[in-house]
């Protein structure tokens, strides 16, 4: 397991926001997942080496679930076999079962971390894994404690933390209910994610107070965005102001949630980057190499992908 990426909880007292943050791109895991082609494993690889050139301290590489149910990640372990990273990237995949963990940890040279999820929402967990909330937790404590066993870092994402498509508002103690459960098992980190777009800045302001008050010591808090209704980089304004300093994303804006239909995907990464660094945050990626990434997953793909600053570019202040 790799040291974790420093962050530096500093405030810089001319914008009142961290001085840095810590980005994860999750665009080879959550990105090709959602994509409806199926990218080469060759040209994945060359995707991923390109991605973490670009300075990037965090990546999720791939997904142990059947090949049935997501083939665009059939070739997961060929691919972290294969794929050649710098030293000190953090390496995290993310398994949805007992089975798929079994597959993960015979793999386990490969990455640093574990991500296991649920969601907070019941209809949502059902559509999901077809299991309670209760039943998704039992089944994680052991999961947890054996990622742990296994000299990994327990990492936990609980899905339509600030909404849900078939019961609308989530309640926030409900979420912190959840945390709290996890946290108990054996996170070390949580993932709070806006799986279908639904949160707004107020509602990103109001869980995060609440959970880094009360688990801020205990864990990292990690904010992960949809873009589905343009509002992804007001989000994260929303949740820097009260103290986020870990984000996911993923570049060309690929990726996102199939519900509801004509959903966009996770906020971009080169976006996310484009606006911190004009905001005077630090995250110790490099734009340009960033815009180039996702110039070559587009020629790849053979079609438009919508990241905005992957179509005007970054800003010339010169």
């Amino acid at each position: 397991m790799v040291a974790r990426p420093m962050v530096d909880t500093a405030i810089n007292p001319d914008t009142g926001l961290p001085r840095r943050v810590v980005i994860r791109e999750v665009g080879p895991r959550d990105g090709f997942q959602n994509e409806p082609e199926l990218i080469p494993t060759d040209d994945k690889i060359a995707l991923i080496e390109q991605l973490a050139a670009t300075g990037v301290p965090r990546m999720e590489l791939t997904s142990f679930v059947r090949a049935d149910v997501v083939p665009q990640l059939a070739d997961g372990p060929e691919v972290l076999a294969r794929v050649e990273l710098p030293a000190g990237l953090e390496r995290s995949v993310i398994v949805p079962n007992p089975r798929g963990l079994d597959l993960a940890l015979a793999n386990s040279e490969h990455f640093d971390d574990v991500n296991v999820f649920l969601s907070a929402s019941e209809s949502h967990n059902r559509a999901n894994v077809n299991r309670s909330v209760a039943e998704s937790l039992a089944g994680l404590v052991p999961m947890l404690a054996r990622i742990a066993d296994a000299g990994l870092r327990p990492r936990a994402s609980i899905s339509t933390a600030f909404g849900c498509p078939y019961e609308g508002t989530v309640p926030v103690e409900r979420v912190a209910e959840i945390s709290e459960a996890l946290l108990d098992a054996g996170a070390v980190d949580l993932n709070l994610a806006d799986t279908t777009g639904m949160a707004n800045p107020v509602t990103v302001k109001r869980l995060f107070v609440t959970l880094l008050e009360r688990f801020g010591e205990r864990a990292e808090l990690t904010a992960h965005f949809h873009n589905t209704r343009g509002q992804g980089l007001a989000n994260v304004v929303a949740a820097l102001e009260v103290g986020v300093t870990s984000f996911d994303s993923s570049f060309g804006e690929l990726g996102g949630c199939p519900v509801p239909p004509g959903a966009t995907g996770n906020i971009a990464t080169e976006d996310l980057v484009s606006l911190l660094h004009e905001m005077g945050v630090e995250t110790g990626i490099d734009l340009d190499s960033m815009i180039a990434a996702s110039a070559a997953v587009q020629r790849i793909l053979g079609r438009r992908l919508t990241s905005h600053t992957l179509v005007s570019g970054p800003v010339d202040w010169h």
